[in-house]
């Protein structure tokens, strides 16, 4: 066996049905007694739901969440956290607004605790994606990874169908990558094919019939596993040119990585032939070809697979290449414009990922 280094998270988990109700106790274990809790504004409801099991013992509630985590609202954020004297954070709701949890927590050193409703992952990451003027830059810190996760199967019952498609293949590109990156090690290997196989697993499923307990189990599983991979190994092509396409366009986040993961990897698939095989054993109806068993998945979620109808123009094809190219992640196959400028083409038409790129 190849030598390696392994750096687990230190964070800790409280999974299951009804966890949510643990949360007094984890406010006590950390000895706080005034949390500001976050939420997007369409999950209001979930962040009374929060102060109410708190028995209203809270610093107060921001609700102004928003994708890609913009530095003025984490400005505002941190600005009321202040004024209210709160002690610690609590982030309820997928990775915008766990993001706004991190990005406060890291400026403030407050305690933070996670109670993810998406299969985002970034509860499991010491990873911080901020955008300003336009731009989204990333950075790693162990102090940014959150302190405790609650994961409460019952809070992802009324997550979308469509929602809940595109959130689940954002968190199995999060596996996938970590196969082929450069710090990869066997650990985070088996969680990577175990994460991709319960979520490829459950999100049919779940797209089917929503109401199935036993599938969204599986998937947040499934989600827990894969953002763990994220957090502890390097990204790669995917992850920077979700990044750019996000970023620089306002694009959906989960969506965007859905439309981006075939194509990425059928970019790296000549120079990974190790990870593709674990990945197509991974994946149901593959019949050994990864890139074909991604295509199957994305028809069966039903999910929308071109950028163009969140908004991209054809003409950003051009500049969203440009910025994925300069300061490039690492990456297995070296990062050239003009098949990157055509991927990126294939990901704004919605076309189907093929071994040709």
């Amino acid at each position: 066996m190849d030598s390696f280094e392994y750096n687990s998270n230190p964070s800790r988990v409280v999974f299951g049905s009804g966890t949510l109700q643990k949360l007094p106790d984890e406010i006590a274990r950390l000895q706080v007694n005034s949390p500001l809790v976050l939420s997007t504004p369409h999950q209001i409801n979930q962040a009374n739901s929060v102060k109410d099991v708190l028995q209203g013992q809270v610093a107060g509630i921001f609700t102004e969440a928003t994708m890609h985590t913009p530095t003025h609202i984490t400005d505002k954020a941190l600005e009321y956290a202040k004024a209210q004297g709160a002690d610690a954070v609590i982030s309820i709701g997928g990775g915008s607004t766990i993001g706004l949890g991190k990005a406060i927590s890291i400026r403030t050193g407050l305690p933070h605790i996670c109670i993810p409703t998406t299969y985002a992952g970034s509860e499991m990451t010491p990873i911080l994606g901020e955008t300003e003027n336009g731009l989204k830059k990333t950075r790693s810190d162990p102090k940014i990874l959150p302190g405790t996760v609650i994961y409460d199967v019952d809070l992802t019952m009324t997550l979308p169908a469509a929602m809940s498609a595109t959130s689940g293949v954002n968190a199995i590109a999060h596996a996938v990558e970590a196969l082929y990156a450069r710090n990869t090690n066997p650990i985070i290997n088996m969680m990577a094919i175990e994460g991709t196989r319960a979520l490829a697993a459950a999100l049919p499923e779940i797209v089917e019939d929503p109401t199935s307990q036993s599938a969204r189990s599986k998937a947040l599983y499934g989600a827990w596993l894969c953002g763990t991979c994220l957090g502890s190994v390097g990204m790669s092509i995917h992850h920077k040119l979700c990044h750019t396409l996000g970023g620089s366009f306002n694009l959906p986040h989960a969506e965007t990585h859905t439309a981006v993961l075939p194509h990425a990897i059928s970019y790296n698939a000549p120079n990974i032939p190790e990870a593709m095989k674990q990945l197509a054993d991974a994946l149901p109806d593959s019949d050994g070809d990864a890139i074909r068993g991604l295509n199957v998945l994305l028809a069966k979620l039903k999910v929308e697979r071109g950028l163009k109808a969140f908004g991209m123009k054809e003409e950003d094809v051009d500049k969203a290449a440009d910025i994925a190219v300069s300061n490039p992640y690492w990456n297995p196959r070296a990062v050239e414009r003009t098949p990157i400028r055509e991927l990126i083409r294939r990901v704004w038409a919605g076309e189907q990922a093929s071994a040709n790129l």
